[in-house]
């Protein structure tokens, strides 16, 4: 009989990647990171111009930062422990947003901070990503859990019966994304792991019954 399955999202979901990113790029790269509103493009501005960074340059900044930064995200408070105790219960892999290549860095970078799980890479709306990963895995429950409102749009359109859960660790980003379980993308969002997880212990339980 095939075991439930959650899908994890790692950055904001698992590590802490914003406030790193911010603390490197002021120190390093002459620029400040500063959310206002929900739109990442307009954060990041240069210190001497004050002017807004091109996406070109933002993407560029983003691809050094997981190239040579990925030590410096720790886990978000209780996380891990989570995740590692719904992995007696369910299967669990990981779906990040990164470059194939950086498959393997994420999977040591995870595994360093007690997570041993399955990594899988992707590149723009997570839902064909999550089809395809069901369809290798056939599980009898899935839970898919991610920061971004539109991954859980793109997992609803896409896949007939997912449980979704809308979390997101990062204080300085919590408040300003849109938030899929208003839009009717997800089941809840909870954004601390003491919370997040007996709710998703629940959901496994659901299933059982």
């Amino acid at each position: 009989m095939s075991r439930p399955l959650i899908i994890s999202d790692c950055d904001e979901v698992l590590l802490y990647m914003v406030t790193p990113f911010k603390e490197w790029l002021a120190e390093s790269q002459g620029v400040e990171f500063r959310m206002v509103g929900n739109d990442f493009s307009q954060a990041l501005r240069w210190q001497e111009s004050g002017e807004i960074l091109a996406p070109e340059d933002i993407w560029k900044k983003l691809g050094l930062f997981f190239d040579t930064e990925m030590y410096r995200q720790n886990p978000i408070p209780g996380a891990i422990e989570g995740i590692n105790t719904l992995a007696e219960e369910a299967d669990v892999v990981i779906l990040t947003n990164l470059v194939d290549k950086r498959q393997q860095m994420r999977t040591e970078q995870l595994a360093g901070h007690g997570l041993n799980a399955r990594v899988f890479t992707n590149q723009g709306p997570k839902g064909p990503a999550l089809q395809n990963i069901l369809a290798e895995y056939n599980p009898s429950k899935a839970i898919f859990i991610d920061d971004l409102a539109q991954h859980h749009r793109s997992a609803r359109e896409t896949i007939e019966e997912i449980t979704t859960l809308h979390l997101c660790g990062e204080p300085m980003l919590a408040p300003h994304i849109d938030c899929a379980h208003t839009s009717g993308h997800a089941d809840a969002r909870i954004d601390d792991w003491s919370e997040a997880l007996p709710w998703l212990r629940n959901q496994l339980e659901k299933e059982k019954a």
